[in-house]
């Protein structure tokens, strides 16, 4: 496990842009926005308390699901899982959920659709994503941990059931204290999806169908 955990700021490559007040229904946050400055991506980031480099702090990083996040599809666990995300921090006072926008695993948005298509056919996620020519996961975090970083934070308490990801931020230099399961219940078609994560993908997850 990587324990050094310091950053220079002079070497981010993320800059934060603004930050603002955001109510919600699930409590009172600060959503601030940040952007690449080696390519064309933005980032939202929602936070509430105090950022503290040896507090352990629950931290997301979600990956933008417009079809789960913003249409409730029950295609995915994305939507459940980032209302949970913010439940779980309000409960606490303190935590933060790096929104990036590498949307269907890193596809983009359209490309999914074309995946969604072929799952229509028969195809798992996986398999979809692989005839249109991507990798399964072609998501990356070292910005996501930058983004980290700049809030403060060092040890970090992760919700998430990916492997790889908390691989990601732990390479990146964050300090892993513990991962958090952020499961929730799941029906068809969302159940087979959760499978083949589980079973595939190496994801976290104990779920019955």
């Amino acid at each position: 496990m990587n324990t050094n955990c310091s950053t220079n700021k002079a070497h981010l490559t993320v800059e934060n842009v603004a930050v603002a007040n955001l109510p919600t229904k699930i409590g009172d946050f600060k959503i601030a926005g940040y952007r690449s400055l080696n390519s064309t991506e933005e980032f939202v980031v929602l936070f509430k308390g105090e950022m503290e480099r040896k507090v352990p702090t629950l931290v997301r990083i979600h990956s933008q699901c417009l079809t789960g996040d913003v249409f409730g599809s029950i295609k995915c666990d994305c939507g459940p899982q980032l209302r949970k995300a913010m439940e779980m921090i309000e409960a606490e006072g303190r935590g933060a959920i790096v929104y990036q926008q590498q949307e269907g695993r890193g596809i983009g948005i359209v490309n999914k659709i074309r995946a969604y298509a072929l799952q229509d056919e028969g195809a798992d996620t996986v398999e979809a994503n692989e005839q249109l020519g991507f990798a399964a996961d072609a998501r990356e975090y070292e910005q996501c941990a930058e983004i980290l970083f700049d809030l403060g934070l060092c040890e970090v308490r992760v919700m998430s059931n990916n492997p790889d990801k908390i691989k990601a931020l732990e390479d990146a230099g964050l300090r892993i204290v513990e991962r958090v399961p952020i499961e929730v219940q799941a029906k068809q078609p969302a159940a087979h999806y959760l499978r083949t994560k589980k079973e595939k993908m190496g994801h976290l997850l104990d779920f019955n169908e």
